[in-house]
């Protein structure tokens, strides 16, 4: 089943077949929804997440695992799951219900609170996730989509899309930062990261971060990944801001750079672009993003 088919109808028969309990309340798409899942709003208190393809599978058992054990030790709230579906109505895969989280998320068209509030916020929040105990939790792999892993690894895809850059923009600028990020390599203990830090993935209410969702791409190793959202969403000043309360050594923020680059990148190359944007929740176009890369430092 493809996502556009992914329904609320879906849904719903899900619901009629596995909860009943929760089959009168009404489903609608939500206005936030990713690319790996099909969101949907149940009623006032619940949330649906179902997987858009099977590469995104590993990640519903995953949360069900790891979600009540990071919830507790996390400065705001995440996903608590409440029911994990099986295959049925059509739809081949695993899926999930958790409890909603009320908020709003910070997107290019309103930014709902002071960035430099923001970015302290953010930082607090992965400075207590990357400090929770990672004994036992999945290496990074094929489950959180590589992130975590070496970013060697996407060295193909940088150099092949180096070929769609704006005029104004020179290869050889953009080849410095990769070769940076990648001449300072991770070997630091691995620790808990997020892997998806999009403003669409993060909520705010009364001008403050209130929840985290979509821990889809999380696991343990390399925390560069959740940098990105320092280029993608911060303004300068409140870049500065989040590196300084995260207290990141100049590898992590020089891979934090690459996979930003190597992100921005390919989003530069997709035929919807605009589509893409407004699925993320930047503030910035791909190619501004490149831009403030190369001013960035």
């Amino acid at each position: 089943m493809k996502k556009l088919d992914i329904t609320a109808h879906v849904v719903t028969c899900l619901l009629r077949e596995q909860i009943p309990d929760l089959a009168h309340l009404p489903v609608t798409l939500m206005d936030v929804d990713g690319w790996d899942n099909s969101s949907f709003r149940i009623g006032d208190e619940h949330t649906a997440r179902l997987p858009s393809g099977d590469g995104y599978v590993p990640a519903v058992a995953k949360e069900h695992q790891w979600l009540p054990v990071l919830g507790p030790q996390l400065p705001v709230p995440i996903p608590e799951p409440v029911a994990l579906g099986a295959p049925g109505c059509g739809f081949p895969r695993p899926w999930s219900v958790y409890r909603w989280l009320p908020g709003d998320t910070p997107s290019s068209d309103h930014v709902t609170t002071n960035l430099d509030i923001l970015a302290r916020d953010v930082a607090q929040f992965l400075t207590a996730l990357w400090a929770v105990d990672a004994t036992g939790g999945p290496a990074a792999g094929a489950h959180s989509s590589g992130r975590g892993g070496p970013l060697s690894l996407y060295g193909p895809d940088v150099h092949a899309c180096l070929e769609a850059l704006p005029a104004d923009l020179t290869q050889d600028r953009l080849l410095d930062i990769w070769a940076a990020a990648l001449s300072s390599p991770f070997d630091a203990e691995p620790c808990w990261f997020h892997g998806d830090m999009a403003p669409s993935n993060l909520l705010v209410r009364d001008g403050r971060l209130a929840a985290v969702l979509d821990f889809g791409c999380c696991g343990v190793g390399d925390p560069a990944w959740d940098l990105v959202i320092a280029w993608t969403f911060l303004d300068g000043d409140a870049r500065r801001t989040f590196r300084q309360h995260l207290d990141v050594d100049t590898g992590t923020w020089a891979r934090g750079r690459g996979w930003a680059l190597w992100k921005a990148l390919l989003t530069l190359r997709e035929p919807h672009h605009d589509a893409a944007l407004r699925r993320y929740g930047w503030r910035y176009g791909a190619a501004d993003i490149i831009r403030n890369l190369t001013n960035d430092r």
